[in-house]
């Protein structure tokens, strides 16, 4: 992330705004230092002048879905089967990043929903230990759009058949239907999307595009400028 964030402030300008698409947690083993980018660059971005805080804006992935729901596991009826599938979902390297021990939660399972609470509150401190994570998890939006209306953005997807304020987990998850839309969404130009599950690159349907080229699965990291007419003004892949 680092060097394609070091090309990018070599294109970007006051007038642009960036919006990231999900998913800084999981898989690999550089959750803490990408997180620690992610601050970075905002940092730099709001050194340019006229730029404001809310022309930077980071979108919540699966993966940040799946660790709110974790730290909020205290609160299902069966923690461990709920956990079970997170571990199988990529949550896992995340909750090492932060000192947890994925073996280790079971017992606190099975102790019942104080030592569990207990265990999530000391996740929940670990976190805040690390300067800007916890402010920076605690922003992330479901959706983003521009001014006008033209484009939609979103982690992995939506469901034509649903209203954007009843898109639910179509947001994190995908709802099978991408591919198929072929009509502007509730006047959008063009709804972008940054997760494929296949990871098949920068991809364009009549009024969808998906940029995911499988950064963190051997494929590249994908950066693309759209203009508002939903097309390709400017693209970086590292």
């Amino acid at each position: 992330m680092a060097d394609l964030h070091g090309i990018l402030e070599t294109r970007i300008a006051r007038g642009d705004r960036v919006v990231y698409l999900g998913n800084y947690l999981g898989h690999g083993e550089a959750i803490l230092a990408t997180l620690d980018e992610l601050l970075s660059f905002r940092h730099s971005f709001l050194t340019i002048p006229g730029v404001e805080p809310q022309d930077i804006v980071y979108l919540r992935g699966a993966q940040e879905e799946m660790w709110r729901k974790l730290l909020q596991i205290q609160l299902a009826s069966a923690p461990a089967e709920v956990f079970d599938w997170m571990i199988g979902q990529g949550v896992g390297s995340t909750l090492r990043a932060y000192g947890g021990d994925p073996d280790a939660a079971y017992a606190r399972f099975r102790e019942g929903v104080l030592s569990t609470t207990k265990w999530t509150g000391q996740l929940r401190e670990q976190v805040k230990s690390r300067p800007g994570h916890d402010q920076l998890l605690a922003s992330l939006h479901r959706a983003a759009c521009s001014e006008g209306g033209e484009l939609l953005l979103v982690h992995a997807g939506i469901d034509p058949h649903r209203p954007l304020s009843e898109q639910g987990d179509a947001f994190w998850w995908g709802s099978g239907y991408f591919a198929d839309i072929v009509e502007p969404f509730q006047g959008f130009r063009r709804v972008i999307r940054g997760y494929d599950r296949d990871h098949s690159g920068v991809q364009f349907g009549p009024v969808t595009a998906s940029i995911d080229g499988g950064c963190g699965f051997s494929g590249p990291l994908n950066a693309v400028c759209f203009d508002l007419t939903g097309r390709i003004a400017d693209r970086i892949e590292v």
